[in-house]
Order: C-alpha cells, then structure tokens, then sequence
C-alpha cells in the first residue's frame, strides 16, 4: 500500500445496516488507497442473564465473531476487487465506544464509517444509541454516519451548518475539506438564525470561514428567524439535494442543539443522508 493510505475504521454487529455501511465506505473512498478496518466487539451486557456467562460461552462467542469477521473480509474482497483496498479485522471484548476508542488510537484510524438505526427519543433517536455513543466517546476522529438503507450517491453537495458564533480553525475544517476533495464537492453553508444581523464577531468568524474554503466552491445561505432548526436544515438538505450533513462537534454547537429540539420527536426525524461528524 502507498504511504497516504487512509485507516478507515468499520464497526460491524454483522447486520445489514452494518454491510450497508460497509458499502457505502467501499464506494465514498473507491479511487483512494485504503486500509479498511472491520471491527467487532463481543461485549456482553448487564442486561444479559448471568447465569448462561460461563468462561466457555464467552470463548464460544469469540470464536464465532472471529469466523463471521473472516466470512465478511473474505465476502468483501469478492465484491470490492479494488486493488487500492487492503482489508484488516479486529476484534475486542469492550464495550462498543471503547472498542472504537481503542482501535481509532491502536491503528491511526482517519474516519470511522458506521450505520445507525434509531431508537427511542432525542439524540439517540437521530442517530441510534450506539451511535450516539460512538460520537461522544471519539474526541479526536471524524465519524461519517450511514442512514439505514441509504444508497451511495457521490457527494456532489455537502452542507455546513453554523451560527458563526464560533471560529473554525483550518485543523477542525480539514474533515470537511477531505471529504470534498473526494469528488469535489461544493460546499453550501448554512446559517440557521434567530437574530436579525449578524454580530461584529459572526462577521468575523464568517469572514475567516470564507477565507478558509477560499479553494473550493463554496455557497453561503441564510435560513433567517428560524427557531426549529432541525426542520431548516431537513428542508435544505432537500431543496439543494444535499448529499452530506458536515457539522463540527463541540458544546453549545448546532449538533447539539438540533439533536435536543423536541421536535425531533414530533417528525420522527431519521437521518435523511449521511451525516459527517467532526471533532473539535
């Protein structure tokens, strides 16, 4: 493999929501050199009757998810006859966001690529619980999140939302950039407000974004007195055909806030397209 060869990390439960991910992976990075990651972990749950957890049924399920993770390498490989793709598996025994955590330090992942599925209210009901766990756990890796049954579409039109009252350093923009430069992208800004102008420190901050994506095509658009920003940036994302959601994960941010709106709860809002979540 080439010395620029992405780590892309692939949780897997085996699922088809998994492979669907897996999928989509094999697709977004098909021109670029890549190691991919297939991961499990067989972590058993307190929620699961202690009385069958012996040390033999735990051995017995490690045994199984290492054939199941050699079946999908081995299927993988059949499917996705790449020569720019390398295939590698992993297997851990912790908790899901700690085995992520593990594998993202242990092999220098660049971006982990998992499915969701939702589940019950708020954030975990946007993303899947164990998504959403995922997220909150990696502090130091962009995380691209596949909605169930989602087809791969280039990403011709990535979407940024911001309320610019917060400055973005090139380092937390490089996700963003990365993933344009895939199939060069325009990038489409977007500006949920409740205010009527901007600050002297929005302006500010919008100045140095525009300076930052001065290389790519790139749009800013204003959503203007708009307080229910889940359904402004649902509505975007379907007039502009947007290809992926890229937002920037930090307290207070308009991640935060659109995964606590109640009215996620009165859409039953799942994620429309891929969501591209960026570290801080």
């Amino acid at each position: 493999m080439k010395t620029n060869t992405l780590n892309i990390l692939l949780p897997t439960d085996f699922s088809d929501n998994a492979w669907n991910a897996i999928v989509y992976a094999l697709k977004l990075y098909a021109d670029q050199y890549c190691t991919f990651y297939f991961m499990h972990s067989t972590y058993i749950s307190n929620s699961v009757s202690r009385t069958y957890i012996t040390a033999h049924y735990v051995e017995k399920q490690k045994e199984q998810a290492l054939r199941e993770l050699t079946e999908l390498k081995a299927q993988t490989e059949i499917v996705d006859a790449n020569a720019n793709h390398d295939f590698k598996t992993l297997l851990f025994e912790d908790e899901l966001m700690d085995a992520v955590f593990k594998a993202v330090k242990q092999n220098a992942i660049d971006i982990v690529v998992m499915g969701t599925k939702g589940s019950t209210d708020s954030m975990e009901y946007f993303f899947g619980s164990n998504t959403v766990k995922v997220v909150k756990r990696i502090k130091d890796c962009p995380v691209l999140i596949i909605p169930d049954e989602h087809d791969f579409v280039a990403p011709k039109q990535i979407a940024f939302p911001t309320d610019y009252n917060r400055f973005y350093d090139d380092n937390e923009l490089r996700p963003l950039k990365s993933m344009a430069d895939l199939f060069n992208s325009k990038i489409r800004v977007v500006h949920v407000s409740v205010e009527k102008k901007l600050s002297s420190i929005q302006e500010y901050n919008m100045t140095m974004l525009k300076n930052y994506l001065a290389d790519y095509e790139c749009s800013f658009h204003w959503l203007a007195n708009n307080a229910k920003k889940v359904e402004a940036i649902t509505t975007f994302i379907e007039d502009f055909e947007i290809d992926i959601l890229a937002m920037i994960k930090y307290k207070h941010s308009i991640l935060e806030m659109i995964t606590n709106e109640p009215v996620i709860n009165k859409l039953a809002l799942h994620p429309k397209v891929p969501i591209l979540i960026m570290p801080e």
